[in-house]
């Protein structure tokens, strides 16, 4: 079994050292070096509700039900809300200051073109989301299509970096394998994304503690790690952030809180 160090120095061949703490242990050289930001880990005295990006992405979702959504998300403060892009214009409208707005790209099934992916990026910034959630090119992955992988984050990364909104990742880790995770954990954190994320919640499973615990093994200490999928108990989000995740989405906040 190969080690996420012979991986990276697979994909990503060079000397230098990493000064961010993955395991990769050898510098990415990304898009956006994260080595002097502040560390994207779990802070118990915050709680569990500042790491709960309170998520309604189902087909029948109504402007009322967002509506009482976005009203919990204010009242127990929750790191973000997050819609499919139709309703930004209303939870722009809703959300306290310290409750982001965040959106899906390239979602549910990450298979897209990279240019259809990268002008929907291109259209919900414009729309004033805070936070980004893209699906990765799934179909490229699958196609060991490496480059496009890489190329397609990347669009989606830089429009981000440039207005300083945060992207997150969906690597939907059920249907990846152990090195397949690695890789879409380091063509993420290459690409200039800010954090990665297990699940879009509609694959055959959801976030595992296992895949959570690999996931920022990888990426280190300076970069978000998401759990997504199937997490409705206090006990579940607690055993994902005692894994690694510093960001929980989920469906049933109340459930959670």
């Amino acid at each position: 079994m190969k080690s996420i160090e012979q991986i990276a120095r697979e994909f990503f061949p060079g000397e230098d050292l990493a000064r961010c703490g993955g395991a990769h242990k050898i510098c990415l050289h990304c898009a956006k070096c994260r080595a002097e930001e502040p560390d994207e880990l779990y802070d118990p005295e915050k709680g569990i509700a500042s790491t709960i990006d309170a998520t309604i992405l189902k087909a029948d979702a109504s402007e009322a039900a967002v509506n009482e959504l976005c009203e919990m998300a204010n009242t127990c403060q929750t790191a973000s809300v997050c819609i499919n892009s139709y309703f930004i214009p209303q939870i722009k409208k809703l959300l306290h200051d310290t409750v982001k707005s965040c959106t899906v790209i390239n979602f549910p099934l990450g298979a897209s073109s990279r240019l259809a992916v990268k002008k929907e990026a291109k259209a919900v910034l414009e729309a004033g989301v805070d936070e980004v959630d893209m699906v990765q090119n799934l179909a490229a992955l699958k196609s060991r299509d490496w480059p496009m992988v890489l190329e397609t984050i990347k669009a989606v990364a830089i429009q981000c970096l440039e207005r300083k909104k945060l992207l997150k990742v969906i690597l939907e880790t059920c249907y990846l394998d152990r090195e397949e995770l690695i890789i879409s954990c380091l063509m993420s954190k290459k690409a200039g994304a800010k954090y990665v994320k297990t699940s879009t919640g509609f694959g055959p499973s959801g976030a595992k503690a296992e895949d959570i615990a690999l996931m920022r093994e990888v990426v280190g200490p300076k970069f978000g790690v998401k759990a997504s999928g199937g997490i409705r108990s206090p006990e579940a989000a607690k055993a994902m952030l005692d894994a690694g995740a510093n960001r929980i989405g989920a469906s049933s906040v109340k459930a959670l809180l």
